[in-house]
């Protein structure tokens, strides 16, 4: 993704034509990142061999699926319709790790049918409600518990998961409790400690207070455990201020841990796939001239791009078209949704805008469509991949009368 001639393109190709033949707003995808991406992940986690189950909650769509498990890769699914994307996109269910505090009995038992690789359970009372359906079925059900290690991930407070005020997880104490329940379970088989302490992790010191706590739960447990599935979190730099996480770093600190315990590594990224591989094309429908800041309404709003108004989450914007005019204003980008918190960025110095002019929202593959919605009744946006000069329609826009 790059200027050409000051013309923005994604790959090999230009993004104002893409906007001609499919309007705005749009997301585009580079297959050419994304495949870079995960050989990144691949080669720096080498060594330690591990089960690398992509974050479908992160982006859901099929035919990305599709192409990421082309590359070997597994999923990581919290709910039925993503454990059914999941298989419907061909990915073994022996590389299918079922997480979330709130399984129902129908998930259950459709992961259990599946004959997934894990279960990662959260409670007590879910475990027995596994051993319930495996004993109807006299299955033995293999399962993970997920460990709360109370440790800061230091990222936003709305996407931490680790901590003792956190919803997910066990405490050590009934980790510890329900490893020893289940040494004596005719019907479910322990085979992993699962820990998920955030998202957007940009830092390797939280990591690496986790796996001293992972370390000393197992030791404590004196239990023999297949997997340690570390979860995900792995952030990317949105500002390109940061450098994202020294994955080479983490590979060591885990490398550690596994001489003293001799178990398989399961990854849960998400973001750090497919993060950055993406951007959400939108044109500018009105200016409108404030006192001290003009509105730069776009024709996106927070139902194509929830972050910002969730988490307050900043993306880059930048022109379609690069020009050397900057405006004296700050800008506010804002949407056209009912609501105060449709806002995307402010900008204190951009280049001087039009209306109808294009912009591109930066690094939206995480977190974008999937969180995507209909609110104000209005339709999702279409979703392109670009491989080369190649033009994959892989979502299609919504139609009103679908909706209707």
């Amino acid at each position: 993704m790059k200027y050409i001639k000051k013309k923005f393109f994604i790959e090999n190709v230009k993004v104002r034509n893409l906007t001609k033949k499919f309007s705005t707003p749009i997301y585009c995808y580079s297959y050419k990142k994304l495949k870079k991406n995960i050989m990144i992940f691949k080669k720096n986690f080498k060594n330690l061999n591990p089960l690398i189950c992509f974050a479908v909650k992160a982006n859901a769509n099929l035919k990305l699926l599709k192409e990421i498990k082309k590359f070997g890769l597994g999923a990581d699914v919290v709910s039925l319709g993503e454990l059914t994307k999941a298989l419907k996109a061909g990915i073994q269910t022996k590389k299918i790790v079922f997480s979330g505090v709130g399984k129902t009995s129908e998930e259950l038992r459709f992961a259990i049918d599946k004959k997934i690789l894990l279960i990662n359970a959260e409670s007590k009372s879910e475990i027995l409600e596994i051993e319930r359906i495996a004993k109807s079925k006299r299955e033995i059900v293999n399962i993970g518990i997920r460990l709360n290690p109370n440790t800061d991930a230091k990222t936003l407070k709305q996407i931490s998961t680790g901590k003792k005020q956190d919803k997910f997880g066990l405490t050590e104490k009934y980790f510890l409790e329900l490893v020893k329940y289940l040494k004596n379970s005719k019907f479910i088989k322990l085979k992993c400690l699962s820990v998920h302490i955030g998202s957007q992790i940009l830092s390797n010191q939280p990591y690496e207070k986790m796996l001293k706590v992972v370390d000393r739960i197992i030791k404590k447990s004196n239990y023999k455990f297949e997997f340690i599935d570390l979860g995900g979190g792995m952030g990317i730099s949105y500002d390109k201020k940061i450098k994202n996480l020294n994955y080479k770093k983490y590979a060591v600190a885990i490398k550690k841990v596994l001489k003293k315990h001799n178990t398989k590594i399961i990854f849960e990224p998400g973001r750090s796939i497919i993060g950055n591989t993406a951007i959400l094309v939108s044109k500018v429908i009105y200016i409108k001239h404030g006192s001290n800041k003009n509105f730069v309404i776009l024709d996106a709003g927070m139902n194509d791009l929830m972050r910002p108004a969730l988490y307050g989450a900043e993306h880059q914007i930048i022109p379609e078209n690069k020009k050397n005019v900057f405006t004296k204003k700050t800008y506010e980008f804002v949407g056209p949704i009912c609501e105060s918190t449709d806002r995307f960025l402010t900008a204190k110095k951009f280049q001087k805008l039009n209306e109808k002019d294009l912009v591109i929202i930066s690094d939206v593959g995480a977190y974008g469509m999937s969180l995507s919605s209909n609110y104000n009744v209005r339709l999702k946006p279409a979703e392109i991949l670009i491989k080369g000069y190649k033009i994959n329609v892989i979502k299609k826009r919504q139609r009103l009368k679908d909706l209707i």
